[in-house]
């Protein structure tokens, strides 16, 4: 399937970036590009993003 513009020429069919929305390029899957991957590994760095866990026990910290 022929790309519908110039820049989304080498672009993953269907695939979205997960951080602004623009078609993924399958060098940076799931991003766009460098710059967006970059922004969603510094908030995982950073604990903008968290996994959640069990509650702490105070009778496990003994």
């Amino acid at each position: 399937m022929p790309a519908d513009s110039p820049e989304d020429a080498g672009k993953v069919s269907g695939k979205r970036c997960l951080e602004c929305g623009k078609p993924a390029d399958p060098a940076t899957l799931p991003f766009c590009s460098k710059r967006c991957r970059d922004v969603d590994l510094n908030r995982w760095l950073s604990g903008t993003y968290v996994i959640p866990g069990r509650p702490t026990d105070p009778e496990d910290a003994e």
